[in-house]
């Protein structure tokens, strides 16, 4: 470094780069510690949820699946017949995502006592980290302990011809974009592209799905897929399966973009939101010098310690665990705790499978909620998940509308419930609901697959009457025979 360098190198017990909700967490906890932790960001503090995926995209959800939950409860459905206001829902996303403006997020991340540099961070050596300012200024950080990269992922857009003509939507477009548009082409059947299909329909735009499989939803129970499936075809949606894009052309600047498929069909649509995975923020990230390939995901261990370094920690979606925001915070909170245990040479619970420096959620206990109508829930492992990792189980499925909490719900209420059991052990080992309203039902789910709870421990927990919960006593009832 020039002596103009060193004048601007620091020194920090942590250094975080990212400060998503990822990252605000991570440092959340080491300062927690009494750990000195500087937090770099390129872009919006808050991240990926707060602006772009979470938080919009379930605002613009919420008046879809509740007009829909209307339609269904006599008394009320007549009320509620006619088309949504887009421009209020459009409003109202904006103020979710705070109209795209930091501050708020700022000022918690400096309330914790963390320091924030706005720039790109750059791993420049061991414990060694360079920002770049907008301004083009460097400065370098120094971490006495620990560096955690919490960059997350972003879309992926397939390398088409004409895809640079056409400016594709990715999961960014399609949660921010400020007007409807009237056809939209969805390429993707999972949890985004879904999501974005209810969304767009519902404010009144032609949307038509591409899904290469043969199903929607693919890492869940083939039911959540068929139940989605039905309920998006009843809304208007297209849905063609086995089919791939193999050429996309826009016509003019602004004209409506043609659709080639690999079964000779030809579509014409206003806008195509591309939701076909996701990539890890690593490829500008400096990993070489550190002697891990640039563009990859890293690897770690439960401690979210990045395998190989005693160092180096990566924290969600850039670790490719579990690409979800919940599942993430999670990873920062055992990460922080390890990264201070380590700092203070405590030792560390390697030896508690659910200690506190061990992620093991990850592999064993992740929730989701798809917020479509209906909803689609899941925790731990698929009925053919837990058959591929050779365990002796039993699914155990219930007719959701059979509960009298969801006659009471809504008038015709369609949905599933399976659980999962391991027959040796005799404990949970995943949960899947799908139907309206069954997204807070979850939790209760994942405590009895994360705490391993037995099934006769079960029995015990009584379900109040009358709700949807009280599948739980339905689905152990089936169970017992």
């Amino acid at each position: 470094m020039t002596d103009d360098d060193v004048a601007k190198s620091t020194e920090y017990d942590v250094v975080v780069i990212g400060a998503g909700p990822v990252g605000e967490n991570v440092a959340d906890r080491t300062r927690a510690a009494g750990l000195s932790t500087a937090v770099i960001e390129s872009e919006l503090i808050g991240g990926e949820c707060s602006y772009w995926a979470c938080m919009p995209s379930k605002s613009l959800l919420r008046p879809i699946v509740a007009r829909a939950d209307a339609r269904r409860v006599p008394g009320l459905s007549g009320a509620v017949q006619g088309p949504l206001d887009a421009d209020a829902v459009l409003a109202h996303r904006d103020e979710t995502a705070a109209h795209w403006n930091d501050d708020g997020q700022l000022a918690w991340l400096e309330s914790v006592g963390a320091d924030v540099y706005r720039g790109t961070g750059r791993l420049t050596g061991a414990r060694r980290v360079s920002v770049t300012a907008p301004d083009g200024s460097v400065r370098h950080l120094t971490a006495r302990h620990a560096v955690a990269v919490c960059t997350g992922s972003r879309a992926v857009v397939p390398d088409l011809p004409g895809i640079e003509d056409v400016r594709p939507w990715t999961s960014r477009e399609a949660t921010s974009a400020k007007e409807v548009p009237g056809r939209l082409v969805v390429v993707g059947g999972g949890v985004v592209g879904v999501e974005m299909a209810t969304v767009w329909q519902g404010l009144g735009a032609q949307v038509t799905m591409l899904v290469r499989g043969e199903r929607l939803l693919p890492r869940m129970e083939p039911f959540a897929g068929e139940l989605v499936a039905a309920s998006l075809a009843e809304a208007g949606v297209r849905i063609m399966t086995g089919v791939s894009a193999t050429e996309v052309r826009r016509s003019g600047h602004d004209g409506p973009v043609t659709v080639a498929l690999d079964d000779g069909e030809r579509l014409e649509t206003d806008e195509i939101l591309f939701a076909t995975g996701r990539a890890p923020r690593t490829d500008d990230l400096g990993t070489g010098t550190v002697g891990i390939e640039p563009g990859s995901w890293l690897s770690v261990d439960d401690s979210c310690r990045v395998e190989g370094s005693d160092w180096l920690y990566a924290v969600g979606d850039v670790n490719h665990r579990s690409l979800l925001t919940h599942q993430g915070k999670y990873q920062a909170r055992i990460a922080g705790a390890a990264i201070a245990a380590r700092a203070q040479e405590t030792p560390l619970l390697e030896t508690d499978r659910w200690g506190a420096h061990a992620a093991t959620a990850d592999h064993s206990a992740v929730p989701q909620v798809v917020f479509t109508d209906p909803e689609a829930a899941s925790v731990g492992l698929t009925l053919a998940e837990a058959e591929a990792a050779g365990r002796r189980v039993r699914a155990v499925d219930y007719d959701l509308a059979s509960v009298a909490g969801s006659g009471l719900y809504a008038k015709g209420y369609t949905g599933r419930a399976r659980m999962v059991i391991d027959l040796d052990r005799e404990i949970l080992l995943g949960v899947t609901f799908v139907g309206p309203g069954i997204g807070e039902l979850l939790h209760s789910a994942t405590v009895a697959v994360a705490g391993e709870v037995p099934i006769d421990r079960l029995w015990h927990a009584v379900p109040a009457y009358p709700t949807i919960s009280e599948v739980w006593l339905r689905l152990l009832e089936t169970f017992r025979g």
